[in-house]
């Protein structure tokens, strides 16, 4: 499958997925979000067959490239929030799985998310949050820090997890918002700082529904950052 092939069956789902996010039906909500969760996440994830967009970003990470600097996202959206535009590889990884196990867990689940001091330690990450405030010598030296089979391994975790949350939601709680406590205790658990390029993300999250959360961060969030890796790396796919 080539990458343009990989983006069009994305896209054609998400179209999919909006009209029943429009239609607010329930049952196709979670089976499209699923779907999408699919091709943003190692195959392993959901027992795919075929390689993903993941898939191959990581390979080429564990290959010995987690430091080589992608554009952090296709667009100039939301940059005026980051504090560079171009990161290590590994940053990319990092930062959507971060916010995968922080929104997935303490929003859609109301439970504790998956990263601990252990994971923290066995990754070698210096920081716990999500890295969006980071400056362009920090993103650098963050990337340096990071074992890429850890960061690799916890991806698949948080996936894997995440993927069960959305199959246990109920259908009435797909458009409801969740309590602002439950946003706050991801600024309480250390997922974002204080500052302002970081703690946006939670007035962000507080706006959405649950199925507005399957949207951004679960599924096309991945699609800011996994698409600079594969058009500005030496990724090849066959």
């Amino acid at each position: 499958m080539t990458k343009q092939a990989l983006y069009d069956a994305y896209h054609t789902l998400d179209l999919a997925f909006h009209e029943a996010l429009n239609a607010r039906d329930p049952k196709r909500v979670k089976a499209l979000a699923l779907e999408l969760h699919a091709l943003v996440h190692p195959a392993c994830v959901s027992g795919r067959s075929e390689r993903t967009m993941a898939d191959w970003v990581v390979e080429y990470m564990l290959a010995g490239h987690q430091n080589d600097l992608a554009p952090r996202q296709p667009w100039e959206t939301d940059l005026h929030y980051a504090g560079t535009d171009r990161v290590p590889m590994v940053w990319q990884l990092w930062h959507t799985a971060r916010i995968e196990d922080l929104v997935s867990n303490f929003l859609l689940a109301d439970r504790d998310q998956i990263f601990n001091d252990g994971w923290q330690r066995r990754i070698g990450s210096p920081i716990a949050d999500t890295g969006n405030a980071l400056e362009p010598e920090e993103a650098i030296e963050f990337g340096k820090a990071i074992r890429p089979e850890a960061l690799r391994d916890y991806m698949i975790e948080v996936g894997t997890n995440t993927r069960k949350i959305i199959a246990g939601l109920k259908a009435g709680e797909l458009f409801e918002m969740v309590p602002e406590e439950w946003v706050m205790r991801i600024y309480e658990a250390g997922g974002v700082t204080s500052d302002l390029r970081s703690v946006w993300l939670l007035v962000f999250w507080g706006r959405l529904t649950r199925a507005g959360m399957l949207e951004t961060p679960m599924t096309n969030h991945y699609m800011m950052h996994l698409p600079p890796c594969l058009d500005n790396l030496q990724i090849t796919i066959t």
